[in-house]
């Protein structure tokens, strides 16, 4: 089992969800993935960084923030 990412994204509208999970699924070795579109918390296991989900994200125009849960 890889790592394991959580963030805090803005999870506002279907589009943006479509278009995350799109992203997310072309980050390669990645396990399992959720979102939670009630905490607007983003769950990423695998063998990724936070670095690097967070600039996968801001590159389709999401901002990201640690998740402090």
């Amino acid at each position: 089992m890889g790592n394991v990412v959580e963030l805090k994204v803005d999870l506002d509208c279907s589009g943006c969800i479509k278009k995350i999970l799109k992203a997310i699924k072309k980050i390669e070795d990645i396990e399992t993935y959720d979102l939670d579109t009630q905490l607007n918390k983003v769950t990423v296991t695998g063998n990724v960084t936070k670095e690097e989900l967070i600039r996968v994200l801001q590159k389709i125009g999401k901002q990201a923030s640690n998740w402090e849960g």
